[in-house]
Formats: C-alpha cells, structure tokens, sequence
C-alpha cells in the first residue's frame, strides 16, 4: 500500500523515439484515472535521453509515481533471439519478462504508449481474471481481414481467429504466469519456432491458448475497426500498425489523441513530425502494410489445415429456393436481361402523396426515424458478431471521407444487408455526424412489407419510388432538396437485386441524372465477396465483403445535364468494372447466348 492506497503496478516498454507518445498517453490515462489508488508506472527501456524522462516524471503526483527502469542487462542474454521486422525493436518483447523482473506484483497492467485512455483504467486492473494468464480484447486487425483470420487459426494455432488477442494492452496474472514457467516456455519457443508476423503477440497467443479472458472491445479499440462502437463504450484507443494521426490527417477516433498532445510539452514536436512525414514514408507504410498480408499468407501456405470444427466442413443441404433463384440468374444473363429481380417481392400498392412524408418534416416521422435507426444499428451490429454479416475489409474510404458536399453513392445490389454495409462504411468514414444517408427503396418495400424489415423499409431515411405520377413528383422535389442540403442517397444503378451476383450488371440512368441535375458528385461502391467459413441457414457459405470505394465522380462545367449523366454513368461502371476484373483476376464476361446482342447502358 502506498499512502493507504491499493497499489496498480503500471507498465510500459519504449525507446527514445516514443517518448512523446508515451507523454500522450500517460496524459489520458492520469486525466481519467481514478483517485482512489496508488499508480506504480515502470518504463522499461534500453535507450532514452535524460531530457526525455525529465519530461515524463513530471506526470508523478501524490498518487502516481513513475520509475524507468534499464533493461540493457537483462536482453543482453537473449537479444540475438529476439526477431524484429520493419519498425518493430526489442522492447516489444519486454512485456514477456514482467512477470520474472517484478516477482512482489501478482497482477498488473501493460500498455503500449501508442494510444489515448479514456477510461479509468482502475476498471480493467478490477476486472476478475480468474486462473487466466492474461485478460485481453480481441485483435481489431485479426478481426477484419481473412488472411490473418487464416494465419492466427493455421500458423499460431488458435481454435477460433475472434479469441486471437492484441498484447498492446493487457491485464497479466503475474502470479499464474510464473506458476505457467512462461518464461522458460518463451524462451524454448524462441529456439524451435519463429513467428514473424506479430512477434511477441504471436508467441503470447501461442503460449496463453485456452488461459485467457475476453474482455470488452472498448478496452482496445483500433481505428481499424469495422463496426460502430459508441465513444462512451470506448476505454483505450490503440493506433496500431500505421494509423497514427501524428502520421495522418484521416485516422479515426484522431481527435481524441490531439486532444490529449496539446496538454503535453511534446506538441510542437508532434506537429513537426507530421509536418515532415513524406510521401516517400506514407508509401512505405502501405508497402509494409502489404508485404505483412503477403507473409502471412506465405505463412498459413505453408501450414496443413485440419480444423474440422469450422462451419465449412459440414454438410447443410443446399436451400431449393436458392438454387431455384441462381437457376433464374443463369437464365436472366443468358438472355441479356439485367434488370428483373429475380426474389419474388411483396406486391405493390400504390403509394399516394399523402402516404410519404419524404423529408421527414412531422415530429412523428423524425420520431420513428431516430427509433428505427436505433433498432437497425443493433440489429446489423447482432448479424456482424454472429457471422451472418461478414465486413472483411474497406478500401478507398477516403474517397467517401473527403466528399463534403450532397452525393449520389451507387452500389452493386446482390443482398438485403448490402444497404446495412454501405450504411456502415457511411459511419466507418465518419460522415454520419453532419450527414445522412437516404436509401432509394422499392414501392412495393416500403408499402407491403411484413414485419421488422418493413418497419425499416418505412423509417429508416427511405426514399421509396412510386407509380403514381404526383408521388414521383414529390420524390424528386425531395431529392433534390436532400442533395442540396449536403446530405447522401444510396441509388443502386443496376435496377435490380440478384443474389450474390459478383458481376456489374450494365446500369440505368436514374441515379446519374440526380447527380447532374443537382451539380453533385456519385461515389461509386462496389462490393466484392469470398466464400468465408461460415455455412448460412440455406447451406451456402455465408460471403465476406471487400467494399471498394471508387473516386468520386464530379460533373462537368463543360457538359450538359444530359452529357454529364452520361459521362458520369460510364465512368461508374468503368471504376466497377475495373474492381471487378483486379479482384477476381479474370475478364469481365456475361453469359450471353445470343452473341449478336447489344449491351449498352440504358
């Protein structure tokens, strides 16, 4: 006890170039920790200047005391062991040998300095860890891209990718550990197995398998991150890997790091090296970033794969509504006709002016507004954590952040939960605080349809069409003001909806027109899919998405409404064809029976 408080023994392992990181987060951490405990903070370190920890041991207080401790002698014996890659150094390693080094601790905390506390963090050193070796959240890297979902289950040996943990921050159970002889273990492993990809969290992962504690995302969350995760929910944020906002000006959840830099002496320093990251550097970071997926596909290639647990090994009998629906598709293509949806749909009624109140001006509309979107953001966050909604990566989402003005987004429409995706992204990118994204619906969905989906269909920032000829005339009064307002609408250009359909299929007009009536760019999407592990109830794998976000493309001064639709359309489908063609690596081909057949875009 110090000072009649409980004691949290604190670490964190760095050089000399992450002391002003350091400073931010210990910033964060002491702002929002509580002040019933005694902090014990040991810095463990090979190299620092005495300038630098001048600077740090000025966040010492009567509950906080900070310590930096040499650990020069004790890497000496196994530094040449110890494998690093790229910006890596050994005091990654540090945190492995905690448990040896402090043998009075029988739990404590390790962060890495790379991030902003926004809780308290007496609330995870609190947190009942039970006989676990470490308490950890899930690895936001691991968990959105499939070629390290494969790595952590094939190559480090976990059951189930979603357990594989970050080792950025953990909750240690020293006494456990040294129980565990985890370090002799570490230091055998070091000798018969090398992991490249992550190091020491490989090793850690390896070595705590079936001994660790899941604890909530919040505590470690990445800008990374493919779901919406409220800030109030959110505890520690980790800029991982390359998303650093002292690097870059896009990097989520970056304000809270700013925030927290312009208390300490470093910031002036930290706006220099922003200043002076080069484009060269930049490159370098998505090389590296690219070379990490390459070696770790390298590395599951060169593994067997036995995991007879996954959903892929079992035999579900295949859905005859589904194979009836793909049987169609073929025909459809065959004949050249792109645009009949090929699900039966619920009838459609009429949709009267009085029936729609498109921009939601009654208080009733914006009540049932706010209640739907609530409900839906619960429900696709429910569908994501149970597989059935699969987001493995998101590309070009610049090209979605820096549009400020009102948009068309297009999207290819093979899937009911294709709009949830694009609704996420809109979120991921962070638009969602000054805009919103209507969704251009059938009639007959918003008219006839049963049940929680109708409710959606009804409430959820819809823009329903209509066959009556003075509904569409409000419709499109209603576009027209949402555009110019600066707000987004979602048009899928392909008029039609074909079930997992990889293919662009050509595209209509509509969309394209609002965009040049209006003056205001479309921002194309276009979603690739790969079969993941997970079998869905009509036995066919559930498919991971790769969402592709295109430049956005802007009219002409020069041109005509009419030209720049056309111009604009065109170019759509170029940008869609062309992701078509990279990803799946084969040529853009429709199954067309009658080869005199023209297909242009209508």
């Amino acid at each position: 006890m110090e000072n009649n408080l409980e004691v949290i023994p604190i670490f964190f392992a760095i050089d000399d170039g992450y002391m002003p990181f350091l400073a931010v987060a210990l910033e964060s951490l002491i702002h929002n920790a509580s002040k019933n405990y005694y902090y014990s903070i040991k810095v463990l370190y090979t190299n620092i200047d005495e300038e630098n920890k001048r600077k740090i041991n000025k966040y010492q207080s009567a509950n906080v005391n900070i310590e930096f401790v040499d650990l020069n002698y004790y890497i000496e014996k196994v530094k040449d062991k110890l494998y690093t890659r790229d910006y890596y150094t050994k005091t990654t390693y540090f945190r492995l040998f905690i448990p040896n080094l402090y043998p009075q601790y029988d739990k404590a905390i390790y962060l890495d300095s790379d991030i902003v506390v926004l809780g308290d963090i007496s609330e995870l050193y609190n947190v009942d860890i039970g006989n676990n070796l470490v308490a950890a959240a899930p690895d936001d890297v691991i968990q959105t891209t499939k070629v390290f979902q494969e790595y952590a289950e094939k190559v480090v040996g976990v059951a189930d990718y979603r357990n594989y943990f970050n080792a950025g921050i953990l909750l240690m159970n020293l006494d456990e550990i040294r129980k565990f002889n985890f370090q002799d273990k570490f230091l055998y492993l070091l000798e018969t197995i090398k992991f490249t990809v992550a190091q020491d969290q490989d090793y850690l992962n390896r070595l705590c398998k079936g001994k660790v504690k899941i604890i909530d995302k919040g505590w470690d969350r990445m800008p990374i991150a493919n779901d919406d995760l409220p800030i109030e929910d959110i505890k520690i944020i980790h800029y991982n890997l390359a998303d650093k906002p002292w690097r870059y000006d896009t990097i989520k959840y970056q304000e809270y790091f700013w925030e927290y830099a312009k208390k300490t002496e470093y910031y002036d320093y930290i706006c220099r090296l922003k200043d002076e990251y080069t484009e060269e550097e930049r490159f370098r970071d998505l090389q590296q970033y690219k070379d990490l997926k390459a070696l770790a596909q390298k590395e599951s290639d060169c593994v067997g794969d036995d995991r007879s647990n996954k959903k892929k090994n079992q035999q579900i009998e295949k859905s005859k509504e589904r194979l009836e629906i793909l049987d169609k598709i073929r025909k459809l293509e065959e004949s050249g006709v792109f645009d009949v949806d090929v699900e039966e749909d619920p009838p459609t009624i009429p949709l009267e002016p009085d029936d729609i109140d498109y921009l939601r001006t009654s208080k009733m509309s914006q009540i049932k507004s706010k209640m739907a979107t609530k409900v839906a953001e619960k429900l696709v966050n429910d569908l994501m954590k149970d597989n059935k909604l699969i987001i493995k990566e998101v590309k070009g989402i610049e090209n979605l952040k820096k549009v400020q003005s009102g948009a068309i987004v297009t999207c290819n429409h093979f899937n009911p939960y294709d709009s949830f995706t694009v609704e996420k992204v809109f979120r991921l990118a962070g638009q969602d605080k000054n805009k919103k994204l209507y969704k251009v619906i059938r009639e007959g969905n918003y008219t006839n349809f049963p049940g929680i989906y109708g409710f959606f269909f009804r409430n959820c920032d819809t823009l329903p069409l209509s066959s009556n000829r003075e509904t569409m005339k409000e419709f499109i009064k209603a576009v027209d003001v949402i555009l110019k307002r600066g707000d987004f609408i979602l048009i899928y250009p392909e008029q039609s909806m074909w079930w997992n359909y990889r293919k662009p299929k050509p595209l209509k007009n509509g969309a394209f027109n609002f965009a040049a009536r209006s003056n205001v760019p479309v921002i194309p999407i276009f979603i690739t899919m790969e079969d993941s592990n997970f079998i869905g109830d009509d036995g066919f794998p559930i498919q991971e998405y790769t969402v592709n976000i295109g430049e956005p493309i802007y009219p002409d001064s020069n041109l005509s409404e009419k030209k720049n639709s056309i111009m604009m359309r065109d170019k759509n489908y170029e940008i869609w064809k062309n992701i078509y063609e990279d990803f799946y690596g084969i040529n853009l081909e429709y199954d067309i029976i009658d080869e005199n057949q023209e297909f242009v875009n209508q």
